[in-house]
């Protein structure tokens, strides 16, 4: 798609489309940004052609070709929690144990361990919310795995079990993420941010974590040094301009302590969950919402799409709708999206598998630490076993 400015002025001159958009188009044109309304209109009138062709454009002035991904592994200390989100396949309350898992750190460093020799860089650590994994279990489980791999980066827990850890053990957030931060915490996942409206939170959210608690816990993060990514559950009963109301959130917060490494549309998925009844929002909807993220977004540096929850060929066409990260191997440690009836029901991909899926879209395939440092090209690589079926065709 040429994404070029001049090309995009000469096809706004052709469109027939309502002026306040073509206004919006030469406002992102400009690098200006845009206000609320306009976020919401292109929500209500912006067709896919039209957010696709502006959410490339920045992309591409952002990150050219290239796409990012990492290696990584997830940890899910617990599934059984305290809480009752409708929209949740993965928990289970605790009188229903029997139906679910809860690690010991000795566990977790059995997993860790796994990966031993192994070239990950990352380890994401986010689950249920239950009394027994309290403020000690997480500081000794962070420390432990520095102990025992101080090179791996620690990416653990969303606000939803920050603010319940620390208000257990009757600590500020302040001093909360000063002790996570130095038992070995080093960035935070971007989960439980839902949708920030308190009627639609209360409704499919009930008793975690406020909006306000969510951010200001993000807020004393980014103040201490601990950078995070942000989410937004979407297409299920919120409403477009709730997913501004969303947005405008986090990028006010990101003007504040630019913090966010990136923000992650995350797609609400309808199996065996109290939602069941809705319908799930299209391919469509999911690139459009895509483009408009990164439209609006103005202050946030990446866009990622998360392949596990959306599936292979959707990501690729994401890469031409603002996104430039798909995530990382994952290598089948994640069971949240999978029990809520995602494309990926055991969600794992080599680096090798990872690299093809973002060339065949023609784009440059970078593999990156978790906060965007640079570690490989892969534009150029040749695998060892593409090599071999080379070999066998010929």
């Amino acid at each position: 798609m040429n994404t070029s400015a001049d090309s995009i002025y000469t096809i706004l001159q052709n469109l027939q489309i309502d002026h306040v958009l073509k206004q919006i188009a030469e406002k992102v044109l400009q690098n200006e940004r845009i206000t609320f309304d306009e976020g919401v209109l292109l929500y209500e009138k912006g067709e896919l052609g039209f957010v696709g062709m502006l959410a490339n454009y920045i992309r591409n002035k952002k990150h050219g070709n290239n796409t990012y991904f990492n290696r990584n592994f997830h940890v899910e200390p617990t599934n059984i929690c305290v809480y009752t989100c409708k929209f949740c396949s993965y928990s289970r309350l605790i009188k229903n144990r029997e139906q679910g898992w809860e690690y010991s750190i000795d566990d977790i460093i059995n997993i860790v361990k796994k990966y031993d020799g192994q070239p990950v860089t990352e380890v994401h650590i986010t689950g249920g919310v239950i009394p027994k994994q309290d403020f000690n279990f997480y500081i000794d489980l962070f420390k432990a795995i520095k102990a025992h791999r101080p090179d791996l980066h620690i990416k653990a827990l969303t606000p939803v079990e920050y603010h319940y850890i620390l208000k257990k053990a009757k600590m500020s957030y302040e001093d909360g993420m000063r002790a996570m931060k130095a038992a070995g915490l080093d960035s935070m996942p971007g989960g439980g941010a839902e949708i920030f409206d308190a009627a639609i939170r209360d409704e499919i959210a009930g008793g975690k974590c406020s909006a306000e608690e969510w951010l200001a816990i993000h807020e004393v993060a980014h103040q201490l040094g601990i950078p995070s990514n942000a989410t937004m559950l979407y297409g299920h009963i919120e409403k477009y301009e709730h997913r501004i109301d969303h947005m405008e959130r986090l990028r006010q917060l990101q003007d504040r302590t630019n913090g966010f490494n990136a923000f992650i549309p995350l797609k609400f998925r309808n199996q065996h969950n109290e939602m069941k009844h809705l319908p799930e929002a299209t391919i469509t909807e999911d690139l459009r919402n895509y483009a408009i993220s990164r439209i609006y977004l103005d202050n946030f540096e990446h866009i990622k799409s998360y392949w596990a929850m959306i599936g292979r060929n959707t990501t690729q066409l994401s890469l031409n709708f603002g996104v430039d990260d798909v995530d990382g191997t994952i290598d089948d440690t994640t069971k949240i999206y999978a029990m809520a009836g995602s494309e990926e029901q055991h969600p794992a991909m080599s680096t090798r598998e990872l690299v093809h899926l973002i060339k065949a879209v023609g784009r440059r395939p970078l593999e990156r630490d978790t906060v965007y440092n640079v570690l490989q090209d892969y534009s150029n690589v040749v695998f060892e076993e593409d090599e071999k079926e080379k070999a066998r065709m010929y």
